[in-house]
C-alpha cells in the first residue's frame, strides 16, 4: 500500500493506493477527516457497443453505517438512491464524461461509496475528487490525462468575502454556493446558486461571478498540477485501444454536398423549430435508395457531419443561425396565467417551440417533504419542491411515461435553485410542477421563468422575478460565437451549454457543462454580459403577464396562527391524535402545531372553516376536563331528525355553536338563520341562552343543526 497526504486550502486529503479494490481498472482509498470513501473505475475491455454513445455509468452510494446508522424504513438495507446521491453521481458525470475519447464505446462503471462520514467534510467535493483520482490512476486510455488531473473546488462568500472549500457549517452562513470543477487552466463544470439570508436574496452580480470563477481556477490549476505530480507514478500502463478511423469518405461528401444541400438546408429549417428528425431520417432513406448504399449508419454519419458543418458556417460567417435568427435575439415569448381554475397558481409559459406548464400548491409544515441526509440524526423537512417532468411527447416520441430519470431530477433541482432564494414567505410549503408540453432546447429555464410567474399567480410574495436562459457557443479556430437562447440543433452541434438564471440585481442559479477543452476569461464574461442582456429582456415581458395576473382566490388556501399555553396542546391533539384528526375532518383544514411554543396554525380554502377550528380549538383548551369529554362522546347515537332544547356554547361569525344533549357539540350555519348577512347573530340572539335545535346531518363527530320554527 501506498499512501499520499496532500494540504489544500481548508481541505486535508489522503489517498491509498494499491490497497483495495484491486480487481477493478482503477481504485483508490480516499480520507478528508474523519470521512472515507471509496471510489473504483471498471470496464469490459470485451464489450464494445458499435455506436457513438459512450456507455458510461456513475454511482454515488451512501452507507448508513458511515455514521453509525440503521437505513430508515421497513426493509433495513440500503435501496433506492436519495436525491443527493443521484444529484452527486450526475455532478462526477458531468465533469469526467468530457475526457473519454470520441470512439471510446466500452461499458465502463465508477462507483463512489462513502464508508465513513464525520458530518463535516464536504461529501460532493470529496465524491469528484476521489473518483478522478480513480480515473487518473486506472489504466483506460485517456490522452486527456496523460498530462493533467482533474480536481473539484467549492467556493463560498460571506460579507463580501470568498471561501474556498468551506466546510459544511460555513457553508450554511454562506449567500453563495460555487462548485466548480476543471483540468489545468480548463473549467469542465460550474453549477452555482445564490442562497437567502436574512439580509435578502443575494443575487450575485456577473462581475463578482467572474471574481469567483478566477480564485476557482487559480486553485483549480495548483490543484492538478499537484494531483499529476503526486499521482504518475503509480498510474497504470494503459490498455490497448485503437482509435476508430473517423476519415469521411470524399466522394459520398461530395455527392451529399451536389445533390442535397438543399434538401439538407430545408430539413436544418425544420429542426430549428423541433426537436424531431422525421425529414433528416427520411433525406438518409432517400440517399441510400437513389445512390444505391448498403450501408445507411455510413450515409447517416455523412449526412449528420454535413449538417453540423452547415450549422456552424452560418453561424461562425453569415452570423446567422439556422431558423433566421441573430446571434443575440431570443424567439418570441407569450404567457397565460391561472389557466387550471382549480390549482393555487398556474402558468403556460411559451417560449418559441419550448412550453412548460407550471403550477404551484401551497401547504402547511404537514405538507413538507421529510427527508434524511447522511450526517442528520432526525428527518429533515424540505419546504420548497420543484419537480419536472419530460413526457415523451414534448419531442414527437411514442413512449410510456415512467418514473422520473436523473435528466429530470437535474433540470428540477437546477429550477430550484433559481427560485428558491427569491421566496420571502419561508414558512410555508410550496410546490411548484413543470410539465413539459414541448420541447425545442432550454426546457429547464422556460420552467425557470414559468415558475416564477406561477408563485405570482398563486400569491407568494417574492425579492423579484426570476427568468433563466440557455447560452450556447460555436468555436472554430481564433473564431467564436455566443449564441442567446439556444434551440435543440445548436445545442446538440455547438461546444457549450451554459444556462443562467437571476433576477434584475445578478445571477441567482447558473449551470455550464462544456464539451470542448475550456473557455477563455474573455468568452466567459461576453456570455454573462450577454445573459444579462436576455434576462432583462425577458423579465420585461414577465412584468407584464404578472401585472395582469388574477388570483385564484376562491380556492387559495387561507391561514391564521394564534397561541394556546403550551401545556394544552396534548389536549388538541388527544389520545392518540384521535381530536385533532376530529377537528381536520370536521373542518377540512390542515392544522400544525408547535409544541414548545404552544403555536397553533390553521390553514384551509374556506374562511368561515378555517375560523370555526380556530373557534373550537380555543373553546376545546378554555376548560379543565373539556378534551376527555370530547373523547368519550358517542357520535353515532346522534340522529337526524332528532330535536333538543341546547345551551348556547359560542357565536361567531358564520354560526352559533350550540351543545348536544348527550356531549359535544353541533353548529347552525348562519344560513340556516337569516339571509341578510349584514346581520350580526351576536344581536339577534342577545340575551339568549337556549335554543330548541333540530339535527339534519350527522357525520362522524359533525352535527349540521337547524333552528325547530318556534324557537326562531
Amino acid at each position: 500500500m501506498q499512501r499520499i497526504e496532500l494540504e489544500f486550502d481548508n481541505l486535508s486529503e489522503q489517498y491509498s493506493f494499491n490497497y483495495v479494490a484491486q480487481a477493478a481498472n482503477g481504485g483508490i482509498l480516499y480520507q478528508n477527516g474523519g470521512s472515507v470513501l471509496l471510489a473504483t473505475i471498471c470496464t469490459q475491455e470485451n464489450e464494445k457497443y458499435d455506436d457513438e454513445f459512450l456507455p458510461l455509468s456513475v454511482q454515488y452510494i451512501e452507507k448508513t453505517y458511515a455514521n453509525n446508522k440503521f437505513p430508515s424504513g421497513f426493509i433495513k438495507r440500503e435501496g433506492k438512491p436519495s436525491e443527493f446521491e443521484i444529484l452527486t453521481s450526475r455532478l462526477i458525470d458531468r465533469t469526467l464524461r468530457p475526457l473519454f475519447p470520441k470512439g471510446y464505446t466500452y461499458t465502463t462503471s465508477i462507483v463512489v461509496m462513502v464508508l465513513s462520514y464525520d458530518g463535516k467534510s464536504d461529501l460532493q467535493l470529496n465524491a469528484l475528487n476521489a473518483a478522478a483520482c480513480a480515473l487518473y490512476v486506472s489504466d483506460l486510455p485517456l490522452q486527456s490525462l496523460r498530462d493533467k488531473a482533474v480536481s473539484g473546488v467549492r467556493i463560498g462568500r460571506k460579507d463580501g468575502h470568498f471561501i474556498i472549500n468551506p466546510t459544511m457549517e460555513q457553508l450554511g452562513e454562506s449567500e453563495l454556493d460555487l462548485f466548480v470543477s476543471g483540468r489545468g487552466d480548463e473549467l469542465l463544470m460550474i453549477e452555482m446558486k445564490s442562497i437567502r439570508t436574512a439580509s435578502g436574496a443575494n443575487e450575485l452580480s456577473e462581475e463578482h461571478l467572474l471574481e469567483a470563477l478566477e480564485y476557482a481556477k487559480n486553485y483549480l490549476k495548483n490543484a492538478t498540477q499537484t494531483y499529476h505530480q503526486h499521482f504518475a507514478p503509480y498510474k497504470k500502463p494503459p490498455f490497448a485501444f485503437e482509435s476508430p478511423n473517423n476519415e469521411l469518405d470524399e466522394q459520398l461528401l461530395h455527392i451529399i454536398q451536389t445533390r442535397y444541400h438543399t434538401s439538407i438546408t430545408e430539413a436544418l429549417t425544420h429542426m430549428a423549430k423541433s426537436e424531431r428528425h422525421t425529414q433528416l431520417k427520411a433525406l438518409i432513406r432517400q440517399v441510400v435508395r437513389e445512390c444505391e448504399i448498403e450501408d445507411e449508419k455510413k450515409v447517416q454519419e455523412h449526412i449528420m457531419a454535413y449538417k453540423k458543418k452547415l450549422v456552424r458556417e452560418m453561424i461562425l460567417q453569415s452570423r446567422i443561425r439556422a431558423d433566421g435568427r441573430g446571434l443575440k435575439d431570443v424567439r418570441p415569448i407569450s404567457i397565460q396565467t391561472n389557466i387550471l381554475p382549480f390549482a393555487h397558481g398556474s402558468v403556460l409559459f411559451t417560449r418559441g417551440q419550448t412550453q412548460a406548464l407550471v403550477s404551484a400548491t401551497i401547504g402547511g409544515d404537514n405538507d413538507a417533504q421529510n427527508y434524511e441526509m447522511l450526517g442528520s440524526k432526525n428527518a429533515l423537512k424540505k419546504r420548497f419542491l420543484f419537480h419536472y417532468n419530460f413526457p415523451s411527447f414534448s419531442v414527437g416520441e411514442a413512449s410510456m411515461i415512467g418514473s422520473v430519470g436523473r435528466r429530470e431530477l437535474g433540470h428540477g433541482n437546477l429550477a430550484k435553485r433559481a427560485l428558491q432564494s427569491s421566496v420571502q414567505e419561508q414558512d410555508k410549503t410550496i410546490r411548484l410542477v413543470s410539465e413539459i408540453l414541448e420541447s425545442n432546447g432550454s426546457s429547464s429555464m422556460a420552467s425557470v421563468c414559468g415558475g416564477s410567474l406561477a408563485l405570482c399567480a398563486c400569491g407568494i410574495q417574492v425579492e423579484s422575478l426570476i427568468a433563466g436562459v440557455a447560452m450556447g457557443l460555436v468555436t472554430q479556430d481564433e473564431q467564436y460565437a455566443i449564441l442567446t437562447d439556444i434551440s435543440g440543433l445548436e445545442d446538440h452541434d455547438g461546444d457549450m451549454d451554459f444556462k443562467v438564471a437571476g433576477g434584475y440585481k445578478g445571477i441567482s442559479a447558473m449551470q455550464m457543462d462544456i464539451k470542448l477543452g475550456g473557455v477563455t476569461q474573455e468568452i466567459l464574461s461576453q456570455a454573462l454580459f450577454q445573459a444579462k442582456e436576455a434576462r432583462q429582456q425577458i423579465l420585461a415581458i414577465m412584468e407584464e403577464a404578472r401585472a395582469k395576473i388574477v388570483l385564484n382566490d376562491a380556492i387559495l388556501p387561507k391561514s391564521e396562527s394564534f397561541m394556546i399555553p403550551p401545556h394544552k396542546i396534548v389536549e388538541v391533539i388527544g389520545t392518540g391524535g384521535r381530536v385533532i384528526k376530529d377537528i381536520i375532518e370536521r373542518f377540512g383544514v390542515s392544522i400544525d402545531l408547535v409544541r414548545e411554543s404552544g403555536m397553533v396554525s390553521v390553514s384551509g380554502s374556506n374562511v368561515e372553516n378555517l375560523q370555526g377550528a380556530k373557534a373550537f380549538i380555543l373553546q376545546l383548551v378554555e376548560s379543565t376536563g373539556a378534551k376527555k369529554e370530547y373523547e368519550k362522546v358517542d357520535w353515532e347515537s346522534y340522529m337526524v331528525g332528532e330535536r333538543f332544547v341546547g345551551k348556547i356554547k359560542k357565536i361567531v361569525d358564520f354560526g352559533i355553536f350550540v351543545e348536544l344533549p348527550r356531549g359535544g357539540d353541533g353548529l347552525i350555519h348562519i344560513s340556516k338563520i337569516t339571509k341578510d348577512r349584514t346581520q350580526h347573530l351576536s344581536e339577534i340572539f342577545h340575551n339568549v341562552s337556549e335554543l330548541e335545535c333540530e339535527i339534519l346531518s350527522q357525520n362522524k363527530n359533525k352535527v349540521e343543526l337547524g333552528l325547530v320554527e318556534s324557537s326562531n
